[in-house]
């Protein structure tokens, strides 16, 4: 594997400024259409939360029991704003506030059962629409696909998604959901 320019690389020749210009514009467009398939993934939970309070309940489902501050520092969202998100999801019986075992002056946030379920059928939804999206796609594009997202979401940062080990990994969030027993 080939190891990638970092931010103090020097800058692209002239020549792949034009490449630069052609990967950035497809993914523009391959992100619109990311949105749109997140967004029609949670349309049916419309009703129960807002794309804001999935993005909390994913956050707490994929890094467990949470301080108010860290799940805000997170969501780059201010602590008064989190806070209301989490009055509603508590409200709505998908998270939990309860005073933290190592010190009772705070309290942690946690997602509920019913929270980790509406987070895993979200993403089984969306799940299964990209599926049928790159079964569209010609087999040799497949592996090119794969290739070269691999290496834009390493020049991001981004950790790979595996499957296969007991754990539920959200397309968009990259950390594992534990399945639980509790529900």
């Amino acid at each position: 594997m080939t190891e990638l320019p970092h931010a103090d690389a020097s800058p692209p020749r002239v020549d792949d400024a034009a490449d630069v210009d052609d990967v950035t514009r497809a993914l523009l467009t391959a992100s619109r259409l990311l949105v749109a398939v997140s967004a029609r993934s949670l349309a049916a939970a419309e009703d129960k939360v807002t794309l804001a309070q999935f993005r909390m309940l994913v956050v707490l489902a994929t890094r467990g029991a949470a301080k108010l501050v860290v799940l805000a520092d997170a969501l780059g969202v201010n602590p008064s704003t989190a806070m209301r998100m989490v009055d509603r999801l508590i409200a709505a019986g998908l998270a939990d506030r309860r005073p933290n075992p190592e010190n009772r002056r705070e309290t942690i946030l946690t997602v509920t059962p019913g929270g980790l379920r509406l987070v895993e059928e979200v993403t089984a939804r969306r799940r299964e629409e990209i599926a049928a999206i790159a079964a569209r796609i010609d087999h040799g594009q497949r592996a090119a696909l794969v290739d070269a997202l691999t290496a834009f979401n390493a020049a991001g940062g981004e950790p790979t998604v595996r499957d296969g080990d007991g754990s539920l990994f959200p397309l968009g969030w990259s950390e594992p959901v534990q399945r639980r027993s509790d529900g």
